[in-house]
């Protein structure tokens, strides 16, 4: 068992770099709107988050997050615990919807905006969110999942509502009546999210009441039966992890002129962290909202001189691949972090070679808070390493009975503490099966330690594919391909993919012997967000089976 940085947060405390961030405020009684709250306070006029070339500042959320607090509190009578919904790319109205849920005391659910209806549906009843903050782009596909939901309230947001006068009006009309990016949609009783904000206004402040163990976020992940569940990540998860990350990065920064660039979607636990991160210490956040715009985020990368950067391999390797990438200036960047996937050697070579500035691989689950390892930026790491265990948490690599296995054998990565979740989102079972006894989070992946505490992956979930950084469970896109009339079977196994580090690969076996791919494609695409989408259909006679009849997805890989 390892625990390289300390046994607690007070000790991570106490080694802080910031002497204008008082420890208090990181202490374990006190919630995570608290903290916000008084950093909101504490760098006023300072510029926090950016997004189109516009800024809010840390005063400007404050007032507009306690705006909209005292609407969902006052003007719509949610109470305490209540969850809303979230399903935003990365705008400005993002910190302010974020930090309004918390400090009303009501629980977050962050959503991936480019859900289909099915997927989204799953996740508001699953939740049981009372109410959903939505970019109109999306606005068609919440319509459809709406029904047999326990959302109430709606709130609609265009991308502009933040933006100054005239640019809202241009970017609103560009995106609605020349791109044509707003389908049609009708949701009766929606809420625009200028007139929630001014109603809020008017009605008394809301003062947080939380204790630091109230959950605060359900961060949904992927499901082994097919279903994504949610994580429940308390006030003093997401705490322990701003923390942990001030103890392994904040001396590299500095929050007075050192700028953060997030073009990660903040509904990630990684970039989500990252924003939390940022406001707590004072820093200005640039906020991508296409990351896969690479000629628009290298203009945002040359403009804004980060000195933080973080990605996964799929998006280092496209800004490389672009032409206009050898000319940026990256002399300022001290921070190149990596997660969510293995770090292929030659991304980071290639890298160090173009822009003499190392990547730092890290690991973490959505059910840790995001990281709990990471290399040091600092020093040299060895050779494929994912890092060091984080301040506060404990790692220990357990057999299959829940043994921890002699040192330098393999053993499942399992850790604990105060990062962790408490379990998933009503799913009794699921929370059972995901700890050994003592608290031990399951994290499913085989590694193993050397004896400096250098961990090291050897195996993934055994059937999750991670495509850019995100988990594909093979059983939900099988459920949906199934739903597919003229289907028999059908099967999903990852495959390396250059581009995207794995890709979905789908085995069919026809029940209809007219399906067609396109018919499966167009089939997925209706019911899975792009990046669970296969990338290669194949057609078989039959698919391997053991003895008991349950397919063989090893033999398919």
């Amino acid at each position: 068992m390892q625990k390289p940085f300390g046994s607690n947060v007070a000790s991570v405390l106490a080694q802080a770099q910031f002497p204008n961030i008082a420890s208090q405020a990181f202490d374990a009684r006190h919630s995570l709107p608290q903290l916000l709250v008084a950093a909101c306070d504490r760098y006023g006029d300072r510029a926090a988050v950016s997004n189109l070339d516009c800024s809010l500042s840390f005063n400007d959320i404050n007032r507009l997050s306690a705006d909209f607090a005292a609407y969902l509190r006052h003007g719509l009578g949610l109470a305490p615990g209540d969850r809303v919904a979230i399903m935003l790319p990365n705008l400005l109205q993002y910190p302010v919807a974020v930090l309004g849920v918390l400090r009303a005391d009501l629980v977050a659910v962050l959503i991936n905006p480019m859900y289909t209806a099915r997927e989204l549906r799953h996740q508001l009843a699953d939740s049981g969110a009372t109410a959903l903050l939505v970019l109109e782009n999306f606005g068609a596909v919440a319509e459809e999942a709406l029904p047999g939901t326990a959302v109430k309230h709606v709130l609609t947001t265009r991308v502009g509502d933040h933006l100054p006068w005239p640019k809202s009006l241009i970017v609103n009309t560009v995106i609605k009546h020349v791109k044509k990016m707003v389908p049609p949609f009708s949701i009766p009783g929606a809420v625009r999210w200028p007139a929630a904000l001014a109603e809020g206004k008017r009605h008394p402040r809301v003062v947080s009441q939380a204790k630091a163990s109230d959950t605060a976020q359900l961060q949904y992940t992927g499901g082994t039966t097919g279903l994504s569940k949610g994580a429940v990540l308390p006030h003093t998860a997401l705490i322990a992890n701003v923390a942990a990350a001030e103890q392994c990065f904040g001396y590299a920064m500095d929050p007075k002129q050192d700028v953060i660039v997030i073009c990660l979607p903040v509904y990630h636990i990684a970039a989500y962290t990252n924003l939390v991160f940022t406001l707590v210490h004072g820093y200005h956040a640039v906020l991508v909202t296409n990351p896969r715009d690479i000629p628009g985020l290298i203009a945002t990368l040359d403009k804004v001189k980060p000195a933080f950067f973080s990605g996964v391999n799929t998006l280092y390797d496209a800004l490389m691949n672009h032409p206009d990438f050898a000319k940026l200036d990256l002399s300022g960047v001290k921070l190149c972090l990596q997660g969510g996937t293995a770090l292929r050697r030659a991304t980071a070579e290639r890298w160090k070679q173009l822009t003499g500035k190392d990547v730092v691989e890290g690991y973490g689950l959505s059910e840790t808070s995001a990281a709990i390892t990471y290399n040091r930026w600092s020093a040299p790491n060895p050779v494929g390493a994912i890092g060091l265990a984080l301040a506060e948490v404990e790692i220990s690599l357990r057999d299959e009975q829940g043994r921890e296995v002699a040192p330098g054998e393999p053993g499942e990565l399992c850790a604990r503490g105060p990062q962790m979740t408490t379990g998933y989102w009503q799913q009794e079972k699921e929370t059972r099966d995901a700890f050994f006894d003592g608290g031990w989070l399951r994290t499913g992946d085989i590694a193993k330690v050397d004896e400096h505490g250098y961990y090291f992956l050897l195996d993934r979930r055994k059937d999750m594919i991670l495509v850019s950084g995100f988990n594909v469970f093979p059983n939900e896109v099988e459920d949906v391909v199934a739903m597919h009339p003229g289907v028999m079977e059908a099967a999903v196994v990852g495959v390396p993919d250059e581009k995207c580090g794995e890709a979905v690969r789908l085995v069919v076996v026809r029940k209809d012997p007219a399906l067609t791919e396109a018919d499966l494609r167009a089939h997925c695409r209706q019911h899975l967000t792009g990046y669970k989408q296969p990338k290669v259909v194949e057609f078989r006679d039959s698919l391997p089976k053991s003895a008991v009849g349950k397919i063989l997805r090893r033999e398919l890989r």
